[in-house]
């Protein structure tokens, strides 16, 4: 009788206890399911170096990311793979558990920003865009152009340099950082297009090269007509022509240009980019030039073409000798003032 008395509060406590364990599992489970409560306006979470487990949970109650915070010390002992936290800065998303964050944060992804430096564009034009970019640290204000390319040992102005792309970045990262990636893409690029040139190029060093590149991206938007505006410059420069290229001369005028070239302007010998009175290429590029505008100019079409206008559509009408390109000049103004 005591036997069956000893079984059966065995059985008992058996199931008590398999009950509570199972409770127990639920409601870990549970805790660990609970949604974090979602901010649209503010989606970024920062974990400071060296937080511990106690620190991560009175951050997560202050900030009412979820319920009952205090618990999370006592249930990641029953889950020790997530105490691996790393510190950074992350992005929450509108469906994730707080097992979901709590990985997250043992992963070390932190969140991933993106900047798009455009091909054609300047330098001046890029700080300006690096200036309004959210999360980086802002250091460039505070130096000037040739400042920013001694830090990274170039004794040539930085444009042209500077690789067009659009570049991932962690909160806090600086823009002198960026720079630097897409000075060291340019470099890397520009050598490899160097390597594979066509022969017979007039072009001393690959800096020439970025030269003419840039004055490609600025001349035309089309990839179909790169390697064609490319043949034109090529074969002024094998002639001892002038380049006769307004952007050079617009770059030259910097804060002066207002829409306009006049006559004077053609004229002006003070302008070091001037390329209807200077000989050869201007002094440095005009812009950034892309990959396309590179390899146009390391990779001219052969062509017999001296001049080039805009046809008015888009694109331009080249031309062998000024004859023809007079006319071509003459349909282009007869079209615009046809509009």
């Amino acid at each position: 009788m005591k036997a069956k008395i000893i079984t059966c509060c065995l059985i008992i406590f058996i199931v008590s206890l398999l009950t509570v364990v199972a409770t127990g599992c639920w409601y870990v489970n549970h805790f660990f399911q609970q949604p974090i409560q979602f901010n649209s306006d503010n989606n970024l979470f920062t974990l400071k170096r060296g937080t511990s487990i106690n620190q991560l949970a009175n951050q997560l109650e202050q900030q009412a990311l979820i319920k009952d915070a205090f618990l999370l010390p006592y249930l990641l002992k029953m889950n020790p793979s997530l105490k691996n936290i790393k510190s950074g800065t992350y992005q929450l998303t509108e469906s994730m558990n707080l097992k979901q964050f709590l990985q997250l944060l043992n992963s070390g992804k932190e969140a991933q920003f993106n900047v798009k430096l455009i091909e054609g564009k300047t330098f001046k034009d890029w700080l300006l865009v690096l200036k309004n970019t959210n999360y980086i640290e802002h250091q460039l204000a505070e130096l000037t152009p040739l400042e920013i390319a001694q830090q990274l040992k170039l004794d040539t102005p930085l444009e042209g340099w500077l690789f067009p792309d659009t570049y991932s970045y962690t909160i806090n990262s600086s823009d002198i950082d960026l720079i630097k990636r897409a000075y060291l893409k340019m470099q890397m690029v520009l050598e490899d297009i160097w390597e594979n040139r066509a022969e017979d190029l007039p072009y001393k060093s690959p800096y020439e090269l970025l030269i003419m590149a840039s004055i490609i991206e600025k001349e035309t938007g089309l990839d179909s007509e790169r390697s064609k505006v490319a043949s034109v410059f090529i074969n002024r420069l094998k002639k001892r022509m002038l380049l006769q290229t307004d952007p050079t001369i617009i770059y030259g005028m910097g804060d002066n240009y207002n829409g306009q070239i006049l006559t004077k302007d053609l004229r002006d010998k003070t302008n070091p980019y001037n390329t209807y009175i200077i000989s050869g290429l201007p002094p440095t590029p005009i812009a950034m030039p892309g990959k396309a505008s590179l390899e146009a100019a390391a990779h001219p079409d052969q062509t017999d073409y001296l001049y080039f206008v805009a046809d008015g559509l888009g694109g331009h009408t080249f031309s062998t000798d000024y004859t023809s390109h007079k006319k071509a000049v003459e349909n282009y103004w007869r079209l615009m003032r046809s509009r």
